[in-house]
């Protein structure tokens, strides 16, 4: 790693620059070596206390410039492995390299010529260390960059990958070429040794601090010529970019167990459908009706036959809440739960869509497995639910034991309902600013294929709770056990 880089990474943070880098260094040996002769010269005490002093008030982290860290940053990123070799080709703004000061032109032009080695300090100490690529399991080493190049802002290479290394392989610009500072991009090409290009690779950039918010844009182009993009914010980790299928499974596993848990008005739908129930084999039908109501409008969701209308996701989130307060008031009047899978059911292909705006953004680390991480997500999130249960009924238990059963019931689902009823008000709020009218639609090929998606959609909605109405007879009772049959009089 440059010793740049390894000073900034373990003594200091982002906010810091690398002359203080270099004063720190300059105080403390000048303090180790003053304080080898403070014993024998006493006198000397007061100027390294005074050296300590000041040093500490000039290394106080200075608020930083816009050209310090620059707000939005977008990193392009290309992989491909040919043969041996893995080559990833990199573009980022100028301006992320901070605490470089390249030479300059008149009127704010780079001088290329004369920042060429400066240049290749810069990407190494921002980027190339910060390039974490692996191989299987295995992180590459014996990194090397190969080139550096300057571009002017309104080259667009770097829209396929041999455009780009193309134009990162050819003669740099020259000072005839005007390129100013703050527009200008640095694109690099770095390669690693590989064993062969049939191995699955992952990456881990932590390119974050380029910038307050940085965006990573990376393409995959797989052997074939197939290319597989992704997209995301900061540090996402390690992103396996073309995953197998167990390892996508146990990401999104694992994800929908996360989910399950973060998502706090998933957690409220959950407490009102336990309270009225004391045991748990009433509840695991419940709460299956809901995961697979919600499996479905996910599903849906992936292959896009949710609107796209920018309404969707507030009046989603307002039902949410709705089905909050529903569930709380149904437990406070006490009304009969035979039929309450079936209500459950209902609000369950709301509460999918909920789940499918917050896996948008993931489902491109799914590799070729959508489908597979799609089931992977569910069986996350009913792992999730029923630890919550595992937990929640033992709990009710014992609170019921020192509330009686029915106050506690209805003051437990009256604070429900009113954190509900916050909610449905200012997520009503934020749907109203949007235009609910509703055009004619236009008849055509694509308005045929979607009413036949949603056709279909319809008919499974229908299959599974005729199949559930078979599993989860009408009669369960709130005790898990069916009623009495009616007499023969």
């Amino acid at each position: 790693m440059h010793p740049i880089s390894l000073l900034r990474r373990f003594c200091l943070p982002p906010s810091y620059s690398k002359t203080a880098g270099l004063y720190i260094s300059y105080l403390f040996g000048t303090i180790y070596c003053h304080s080898r002769s403070v014993a024998a010269r006493p006198e000397r005490r007061l100027s390294v206390l005074a050296l300590l002093v000041g040093g500490l008030l000039l290394l106080q982290p200075a608020t930083p410039s816009t050209h310090d860290i620059p707000a939005d940053v977008t990193v392009q990123a290309i992989v491909k492995a040919q043969g041996q070799r893995l080559r990833m080709l990199i573009r980022v703004p100028l301006v992320a390299m901070q605490d470089f000061n390249f030479p300059q032109r008149e009127e704010g032009y780079i001088d290329v010529e004369a920042a060429e080695s400066m240049l290749r300090d810069a990407i190494m100490v921002w980027v190339g260390d910060e390039l974490n690529v692996y191989e299987e399991d295995t992180l590459l080493t014996g990194q090397e960059l190969v080139a550096v190049q300057v571009s002017h802002p309104t080259d667009r290479s770097f829209a396929t990958y041999n455009e780009a290394l193309a134009r990162i392989t050819q003669q740099p610009l020259s000072n005839e070429t005007n390129v100013y500072f703050e527009n200008g991009l640095l694109d690099a090409m770095f390669e690693y040794p590989i064993s062969s290009d049939q191995s699955n690779f992952s990456t881990d950039l932590t390119l974050a601090r380029l910038g307050l918010r940085t965006v990573t844009v990376l393409r995959l182009v797989l052997p074939d010529g197939t290319v597989r993009p992704f997209e995301y914010f900061g540090n996402p980790g390690l992103v396996r970019l073309d995953p197998r299928w167990h390892q996508a499974a146990f990401r999104f596993v694992a994800l929908g167990f996360e989910h399950i848990l973060d998502g706090i008005d998933h957690l409220l739908f959950l407490v009102c459908l336990v309270i009225p129930f004391r045991r748990l084999r009433p509840l695991v039908a419940i709460v299956t009706s809901f995961t697979v109501a919600h499996s479905v409008t996910l599903i849906a969701s992936a292959f896009e036959l949710a609107p796209a209308a920018a309404w969707f996701p507030p009046l989603v989130e307002t039902a949410i809440a709705l089905s909050i307060v529903y569930m709380a008031v149904e437990n406070i009047v006490g009304v009969k739960l035979r039929r309450r899978w079936l209500i459950t059911f209902g609000f369950g292909l709301v509460h999918g869509f909920g789940f499918s705006f917050a896996l948008r953004e993931t489902l491109q680390f799914a590799g070729p497995h959508l489908l597979m991480s799609l089931v992977s997500f569910n069986v996350g999130v009913e792992l999730g639910q029923l630890t919550v249960l595992v937990v929640l009924i033992p709990a009710l238990g014992l609170l019921f034991r020192v509330v009686p059963e029915r106050i506690g019931a209805v003051l437990l689902s009256a604070l429900v309902a009113h954190t509900g009823w916050h909610w449905m008000s200012e997520r009503a709020t934020v749907l109203a600013l949007f235009d609910l009218s509703l055009q004619p639609p236009q008849w055509n090929l694509s308005l045929v294929a979607n009413v036949l998606q949603w056709g279909t959609l319809v008919l499974v909605i229908a299959g599974l709770l005729w199949l559930m109405s078979k599993i989860f007879p009408q009669t369960l009772a709130v005790n898990g056990k069916p009623p009495a049959p009616p007499s023969s009089e």
